[in-house]
Parts: C-alpha cells; structure tokens; sequence
C-alpha cells in the first residue's frame, strides 16, 4: 500500500487531468495525510477521493466500512429511512469486521435493493455498501451518492453548498483511516 502521495502516483491512476494542473513540483512526494492537508484546498475534493478511495491506499475493510460511514450519513438526511437500509449497513459493517456472512451481506443486498424501490440517492448509497462491489469502486460512488443526497437535502440556493460541505465532510472521515 502507498503511504505516500506524488505527481507519479497519481499519473499511475489515470486521472482525467494531469495533476501537474494543481501540483506543481514534479519531485514532491508527501505522507497521504501532509498531501491532503497541503492540497485540499487547491485540488478538489471529489478528486482526492477518486486518488485515495482505492486498495493502493486503503484496505478493503477500511474501504467498506468508509462506505457504510457514507451511507448513513445520507440516510441521516431522510426523514423516516425504510429500516431495511438501517439495517444494510448494520450488516455490512459487521462483515467488514469479520461479523457477518457473505450470505447475510447478500441477504441485505437484496432487502436494500427492495427498499430502494424510489432509487433515491441516499437509497442507492446503501445499496451500493451492500453489494459486494470491489470495495474502492463502492466507496467511491458511496461517498458521490451521499453528497448528491446532501445536495437534494438543501434548498436548490444552498445546494452547491451543501455538496461541498458534504465532500469536505468526507474527507475528514477519510482522513481518520490514514
């Protein structure tokens, strides 16, 4: 696992930017957590969880467990959440710590996906940390879900707020891994 952050180690990922539009010092390399706090405000935040949302920085479980951490933050913002979804994330909690079956995970695959039945974003986040996604995949469209969710939350004049504070939000949980 990288425990370290550079211009190189991001090219490795592909992204569909060169991060020398934001980085400018080609030999840089920082600790995960020194890079973020040095560019969280220059590089978006959306950008830093696609780089850091991956096996290459995060195990599997501290991925789903991020994702689960997502997913019930946005059902936070829903008034009354269909109790299948509470308990999806329950279950895929405890199958991150070694709790709960690949056949209880699927079984709350299959009752998120039916209390999913409006597909609202905060819906589909749970969804998602039920699945049995690679879990970089998951935890990156989990933590997108939440903060499209929050955005829907708010009134449409504070939406562009609200999706950022709920990016930032998630950073900082993010950076609790590290």
């Amino acid at each position: 696992m990288y425990i370290t952050i550079s211009n190189k180690i991001i090219r490795e990922f592909k992204p569909c930017y060169d991060p020398s539009k934001y980085i400018t010092d080609e030999n840089e390399e920082l600790p995960i957590k020194d890079w973020v706090q040095k560019y969280r405000k220059v590089v978006p935040a959306k950008d830093i969880l696609w780089l850091l949302l991956r096996k290459e920085f995060l195990s599997e479980k501290d991925l789903r467990l991020f994702a689960v951490w997502c997913a019930r933050e946005a059902l936070k913002l829903i008034k009354n959440p269909d109790e299948r979804s509470v308990e999806s994330c329950n279950v895929a909690e405890r199958y991150a710590n070694g709790e709960a079956t690949k056949e209880e995970l699927d079984a709350a695959y299959v009752a998120a996906h039916d209390a999913a039945h409006d597909y609202d974003a905060a819906y589909d986040a749970v969804y998602d940390v039920a699945y049995d996604y690679d879990a970089n995949v998951a935890a990156f469209f989990i933590a997108a879900n939440s903060a499209v969710t929050a955005a829907r939350a708010a009134s449409s004049y504070a939406a562009h707020a609200a999706h950022a504070a709920a990016f930032a939000a998630q950073l900082d949980k993010l950076l609790t891994y590290f």
